[in-house]
């Protein structure tokens, strides 16, 4: 009987020089993307350019952007193992997804697009002041320097397990293709390298599912084992906040970690920015979530299949795959090997998702250092030169950290749980921010500031110690059945450390993570409340009228002597003047 070494040494022979040479390609086309809207395409080299598209894309490739810049390889790879080890549970928050449309279409995304402005982190200083605008930028910038190594990681660990490279030779490698696709074209190369990439991601997907379907015998059998094990199942309804997933915390939950990721988030809005109308911007929306939803399904069958496949043998538990985030690379070298060029594709469709990720956050944060940290400090208008110099110099800086951090994130284990837990540290306080300015007009910048500075610290402590309690066993998860009753090769059975029974652990550590961002952006919300309640309200008229949600703007009523916002400075964006006199009319064609 072979032992693992044997096991994974003639999988990994079976990746060979047509999987090699369908790896090599999607990066190729990648490069020839960006040396194409970098040299050739006829354009104006200006800011609006590199960073929005002149706010004229059209609205399938950037719908395309979307769902890749969302699905990550995180995703791409984490759903899967989710699925196989705790069932469909997490399915459900396709119900949140659905939700957050309606929310976003009607609060957030008229404002923004209305606006006409770059970053998102502009309208808290229209709204509020400078000091809100700075949070906001920091925050973001916080949270991507965290996420980013995480993006590039899960792709080079599932390449790794095919093909035994190291994981950190692959990542430069692939980070700086990633640098320089996104440099050369801006935000036109990034979204048309998405659209190629998306159509990777569905095709991977695809093949894995059909192929694996056929060598268990059809979709009966999978269905079958998946229901016999208890992976298929209905909603938990228990409102115990602490259940990792129930339907409320997938649907409502679900709703304001979609809604932080989706409709606040710069790297999100400044594609709907790059398009040239609000109803353009709904459409992009509405193609997003109908792609979303078929991925994460897509996802989650493949999840059922691998337990279809290994239900006798698990590879978790025989170390066959050596980290959860490995068990999809293992599960398609089992399926794929020795099919011309699957293998390869699929290994393109996980680094797809991941150079969708990634290149959208580099450029994303090319806007957030030109408007928010450079603009707003300089005394003289910057020339179109040090312009695109700084933009192209923060894709490089940001290229060269994540690589660098790869090394933490390989120490961190899981990474769905995980990047969602870490992302609600920022993400969640900055939706309350964001909430208050286009819902709440009547609290003023201060009490906000303390709200996102409170929320930012309760997220810190009950993420980071939920972490710790998870990583040092304290808190643990209990797993669907699995089985190594019927196992071909030989392995170690390690002991599993002892439960601890979970009312050791501070309750607020052991809620699900998928609270969590209502949990950052709740208590924003109730601390910048109290803050108005003991200071009074500020008055709601003296508020522009475009910086709130349009659906509000009829029960405000407006104070005609105040002065709109200024150019006082020359690299300042400015926020168009309501025309109040008319608004009603154009309220109706909102």
């Amino acid at each position: 009987m072979p032992n693992i070494s044997d096991v994974l040494t003639s999988q990994l022979e079976r990746f060979s020089w047509s999987d090699y040479s369908c790896f090599v390609m999607m990066l190729m086309v990648c490069i020839v993307i960006g040396i194409y809207f970098g040299f050739f395409e006829k354009k104006e080299n200006t800011e609006d350019e590199y960073l929005v598209g002149n706010r004229n894309m059209p609205i399938f490739p950037v719908s395309l952007s979307l769902v890749a810049s969302f699905i990550s390889g995180i995703t791409f790879v984490g759903l899967p193992t989710e699925v196989y080890s705790f069932g469909i549970q997490y399915v459900y928050s396709a119900g949140g997804v659905l939700l957050m449309g309606f929310f976003m279409s009607t609060f957030y995304l008229p404002v923004f697009h209305e606006l006409n402005i770059t970053s998102t982190y502009e309208y808290l200083e229209a709204r509020f002041d400078r000091r809100l605008r700075m949070f906001g930028a920091i925050m973001f910038t916080i949270m991507n320097i965290g996420y980013l190594p995480i993006v590039i990681y899960v792709p080079a660990l599932a390449f790794n397990q095919v093909t035994g490279v190291n994981v950190h030779i692959i990542t430069p490698i692939v980070c700086v293709i990633c640098v320089f696709y996104t440099c050369a074209g801006g935000i036109k190369a990034v979204v048309w390298t998405d659209v190629i990439q998306t159509i990777s991601m569905f095709g991977a997907l695809v093949i894995v599912a059909v192929k694996g379907t056929s060598n268990v015998g059809g979709s009966n059998v999978v269905f079958t084992e998946a229901w016999n094990s208890g992976r298929i199942e209905a909603p938990i309804l228990d409102i115990n906040p602490t259940i990792r997933h129930s339907i409320w915390s997938q649907v409502f939950g679900g709703i304001i970690y979609w809604l932080q990721a989706n409709a606040v988030s710069q790297n999100m809005i400044q594609r709907y920015l790059a398009l040239p109308t609000l109803k353009a911007g709904r459409i992009a929306l509405y193609i997003f979530i109908g792609g979303v939803i078929i991925l994460m399904c897509l996802c989650s069958y493949i999840g059922l299949l691998i337990y279809a496949t290994y239900k006798s043998c698990d590879p978790l538990t025989t170390k066959l795959a050596s980290a959860r985030d490995q068990l999809l690379p293992l599960f398609v070298m089992d399926t794929l090997g020795g099919h011309f060029g699957l293998t390869g594709l699929f290994v393109a469709g996980v680094f797809s998702a991941a150079l969708s990720s990634l290149s959208t956050c580099l450029n994303s944060m090319s806007a957030i250092v030109l408007e928010d940290f450079v603009k707003p400090f300089v005394k003289k208008p910057l020339s179109n030169t040090s312009i695109n110099w700084i933009m192209r110099m923060v894709v490089v800086v940001m290229g060269i950290i994540c690589v660098a951090l790869v090394v933490v994130v390989q120490k961190m284990g899981t990474v769905l749980q995980l990047t969602m837990s870490l992302e609600a540290i920022t993400n969640g306080p900055l939706l309350g921010i964001f909430t208050i300015g286009i819902l709440l007009p009547w609290i003023n910048a201060t009490n906000t500031l303390i709200g996102g500075i409170c929320g930012v610290l309760a997220m810190s402590w009950v993420s980071l110690n939920a972490q710790w309690a998870i990583a040092s066993g304290a808190i643990q998860f209990e797993h669907k059945e699995m089985s190594i009753s019927n196992c071909s090769y030989d392995f170690e059975l390690t002991v599993k450390p002892e439960f601890v029974h979970e009312s050791e652990t501070f309750a607020l550590y052991r809620i699900s993570y998928m609270w969590y961002t209502a949990f950052g952006a709740l208590t924003t919300l109730i601390f910048a409340g109290l803050g108005t309640f003991i200071s009074g309200a500020s008055d709601a008229s003296k508020v522009d009228l475009k910086l709130i949600a349009p659906c509000l703007r009829k029960y405000i009523r407006v104070d005609r002597s105040r002065k709109l916002p200024k150019k006082s400075h020359p690299n300042r964006n400015v926020i168009p003047e309501v025309d109040e006199e008319s608004f009603g009319e154009k309220e109706s064609t909102l």
